[in-house]
């Protein structure tokens, strides 16, 4: 896996992944940057978000469970001296489905967070990382 950052000005930056897409990242106002997008360590939080999404739904469409949308709540904390790595993570998820079991869930979450999400599992080498769920009922 490749990737570019081209730095724009001041401290905004546009990464380009190896699969053609990019994103715009920028510093708050008060660290010189002008809000243009997301911050590099936000993206990285979305980026780990997207992991673990990505996973919860797969698992459970290959199981042929009945899900109908997937949202991810993220809640997480830094340290507060430089390196300021995440400490502390907490994905919620909300699951929606037509019958849908929270065993099902529950499962596609576990493995997830101690199989297959390379991020989170990444990630967990600093940060406590936990998980909860929520299983709705498609209308």
């Amino acid at each position: 896996m490749k990737a570019r950052i081209k730095w724009i000005e001041n401290v905004s930056f546009v990464g380009e992944a190896e699969s053609g897409h990019a994103i715009v990242m920028d510093g708050a106002p008060e660290g010189g940057g002008r809000n243009l997008g997301p911050r590099p360590m936000e993206t990285v939080l979305m980026g780990t978000g997207g992991c673990t999404a990505y996973d919860v739904v797969h698992i459970l469409r290959k199981s042929r469970a009945p899900i109908t949308d997937c949202v991810l709540e993220i809640d997480a904390e830094r340290a507060r001296e430089d390196p300021k790595v995440f400490t502390r993570i907490h994905f919620h998820f909300i699951v929606t489905g037509k019958g849908l079991k929270a065993q099902q869930v529950e499962r596609a979450v576990h493995l997830s967070a101690e199989k297959y999400c390379s991020a989170s599992i990444m990630l967990a080498k600093t940060a406590a990382i936990t998980h909860d769920f929520e299983v709705r009922e498609a209308e």
